[in-house]
Order: C-alpha cells, then sequence, then structure tokens
C-alpha cells in the first residue's frame, strides 16, 4: 500500500527550531515525529512512502534515505531549485505536491494515505481505511472535536448524518467555525482525486481542494474515530507534548532507552553517578552525556545525547539538544536549548546565546575548554 508524508513545509510557526531543522525531523524524546509515522504506516500494511521535501530537503533525505532501515521503501519529490550553488525552496502547496508526483510518475495508482508530518497519532489507520472504502469517498478526513476556542488552528467541517462532508472552512475565527470537528492532516484519497488538483500550480489541501470537493457534492467524508494526536504546530506544542510523554500520559508511547530508577530512563556510555546527583523524575538522559556529581536535574525533561552538565547546574523543565554543555553557573527553568537559540516555549520567546552572552552558562560541549592558569 502507499502513502505520501507531507514534508515540503517552512514551519514558521515552530521557529527558530525549524532555523535548523524541517518541522518533520523534531525530536519528540530523541526521535524525529516523522520516524514515528512511517512506524505506524508500516504497522497498517504501508510499505511505500513518498515525501515532499523543499525546505532542508536534505536533513530529511539523508535521515530516512531509501527507508530500508526502516523497512519501507521511500522516495522523494523535491520542490525547488538551485541558483548559483544555493537551494532555493520553492514549496507548491500540499494537493500541488500530490499532483507534481502524480504527474511524474502515476505513483498513486490506488487508495493511498496522506499525512501531514508533524504530529504523533496512534490511529487504527486500517480502521480508517475499511470506513473509508464501505462509504465509496474518493476523499476522506480524520476529524476529532477540539475545544471552541481553539478552533481557528485547523480546518473545520459541517457534516451530514452519513458523514458526508457538507461545508469545509480553513482556520475560521471561533465565531464563525461552521462546528468543533477538526481536521487532524490525516487524509484517505482515490485516484481519481488528481481530476480536481490543477497541475503547474501550487494547491492547497485545505484552503482550496476541500471546499472544492464540498461544494460539488462529492463522496467526500469526515471520519470520527478515538485516537490520539499530538499535533506539533507550534513551540508550545514541543513543550507541551514532551512533557505529556515523559509524565507517561501517552498511552502506547515506547520510551528509549533503559530504565535505570522509577522515570529515569538513559541512553548508554553515560558518566553519572546517580548516587551523587540530584535528579527528579520523568527524565530522559541521551548517550554518552556527562554529569558531574553535585548536579540537579528537574524533569520532565530531556538531555540530548553527548552533553555535560556540570557540577552545581540547576535544570528544570528543559529540552536540552545534543553536544550542549550547561556549565556549573546554568540555572534554568522552562527552556529549549536548541541550535543557537535559548527558548522559552511558554513566553514564546527567544535569546541568542552568543548575542545574550550566556556562554558563561550554555555553550557547545565540543568546544576546547582552556586549562586554569597556574
Amino acid at each position: 500500500m502507499k502513502a505520501m508524508i507531507l514534508g515540503a513545509g517552512k514551519g514558521t510557526r515552530v521557529q527558530p527550531i525549524t532555523h535548523e531543522i524541517p518541522k518533520p525531523m523534531i525530536p519528540l524524546v530523541r526521535k524525529p515525529v516523522m520516524e514515528y509515522l512511517i512506524e505506524l504506516l508500516k504497522k497498517h500494511g504501508v510499505d511505500q512512502i513518498m515525501v515532499n521535501t523543499s525546505h532542508l530537503a536534505p536533513i530529511i533525505e539523508n535521515y530516512f534515505r531509501d527507508g530500508e532501515q526502516f523497512g519501507v521503501s521511500m522516495a522523494y519529490s523535491y520542490e525547488g531549485y538551485v541558483e548559483s550553488g544555493i537551494a532555493i525552496s520553492s514549496p507548491v502547496g500540499s494537493a500541488g505536491g500530490m499532483k507534481k508526483i502524480q504527474d511524474f510518475s502515476g505513483f498513486f495508482d490506488e487508495t493511498f494515505i496522506v499525512l501531514c508530518g508533524d504530529a504523533w497519532i496512534d490511529l487504527d489507520i486500517s480502521k480508517a481505511l475499511e470506513i473509508h472504502r464501505q462509504k465509496k469517498a474518493i476523499a476522506s478526513i480524520i476529524i476529532r472535536e477540539v475545544p471552541n476556542d481553539e478552533v481557528f488552528k485547523y480546518g473545520i467541517v459541517a457534516l451530514d448524518e452519513d458523514d458526508r462532508i457538507l461545508q469545509f472552512q480553513e482556520k475560521p475565527d471561533p465565531e464563525d467555525a461552521i462546528s468543533n470537528l477538526a481536521n487532524t492532516g490525516i487524509y484517505i484519497f482515490e485516484p481519481e482525486i488528481f481530476d480536481y488538483i490543477p497541475s503547474g500550480v501550487a494547491y492547497d489541501i485545505g484552503g482550496e481542494l476541500f471546499p472544492k470537493l464540498a461544494q460539488a457534492h462529492l463522496p467526500f467524508i469526515g471520519i470520527n474515530l478515538p485516537f490520539q494526536w499530538l499535533d506539533i504546530g507550534n513551540v508550545q506544542d514541543v513543550w507541551t507534548v514532551t512533557s505529556q510523554i515523559l509524565n507517561g500520559e501517552v498511552a502506547g508511547f515506547k520510551m528509549p532507552g533503559r530504565e535505570v530508577k522509577p522515570g529515569v530512563h538513559v541512553g548508554i556510555n553515560l558518566n553519572v553517578d546517580f548516587d551523587r546527583v540530584n535528579i527528579t523524575p520523568p527524565v530522559y538522559i541521551g548517550g554518552s552525556t556527562k554529569i558531574e556529581p553535585g548536579a540537579t536535574i528537574v524533569g520532565p525533561a530531556v538531555l540530548g545525547a553527548s552533553c555535560v552538565v556540570e557540577s552545581g547546574a540547576v535544570i528544570k523543565n528543559c529540552i536540552v539538544e545534543d553536544y550542549t554543555r550547561l556549565t556549573s553557573q546554568a540555572n534554568l527553568e522552562g527552556k529549549i536549548i536548541f541550535g543557537s537559540k535559548c527558548i522559552d516555549p511558554i513566553m514564546d520567546t527567544q535569546v541568542d546565546i552568543a548575542e545574550a552572552r550566556l556562554e558563561f552558562m550554555i555553550e557547545d560541549a565540543r568546544k576546547l575548554i582552556e586549562p586554569d592558569a597556574d
């Protein structure tokens, strides 16, 4: 069976993280969110996956390559061009990305699935496919109820008694919303859908294709199944979802590493004396990380691989990128350390570590340390 993962967006609402990596590569406790999607698709019989890429495309393509190590076959459709040796991102929209692949090879020759690459889900895809086929739909959206004051974040649908979509609104104001049934970015299509997508132009699934299908009164349905949907729509979501995972609130989520103490999961090759550090779970510590005696880590928290936490450092409720040194003067709470930035996901603020002169407490663990003068 075939599927497509949408991976070409710039992820502007997740900046500055997406200055460094594309949105589908945002890690949820060490693993890119897109990798979880591939595992789910494989579980439900999908063995061929196309991914459209654009922004920072090589990061996705070099990580997943041909998909063999994940037990599937994968290929990519790049949306952009090279000018003067520089790759220029030029996405063609979610539906336009589908059409580009179809025009190239006719790849989608059977019922297929399309997923946004920025959410962790545990949907029973096989059940959704069964409903789609029973309804003889040309297109199906997996939907779910959201709070009324959050409808502005999503595409919203109105259904009839047979679950046919009568109207589709893209991110309406709460006072104008036709319901609180939201598009989750999970779709099932028949190849006939390409009759409704123009070639060679940017075209969006939610903003253009779905309103067209609803207006044409086509067999276009909403499927409302119980499942967990952890959307990574902005920087605060990165923190919220990570906290939920660490706190054990996501049923079925398998924590990486091994559990050395209740709520403390670790990778291999650590330099930590757990009797001499202050750790309050839940915490994940990446491989090859050193935590000196006298350091304090309060969860929920994730320390990446090859980090150094010096004696006296206090780290509370943080996500820390690989190869980060937190010096003895570090006292951080509620921060994401990623790339060159120190991010407050709740206040939605960021500072450049160098510009703010924070290297005295946050720096690259690979940096050579000058020996103390005698």
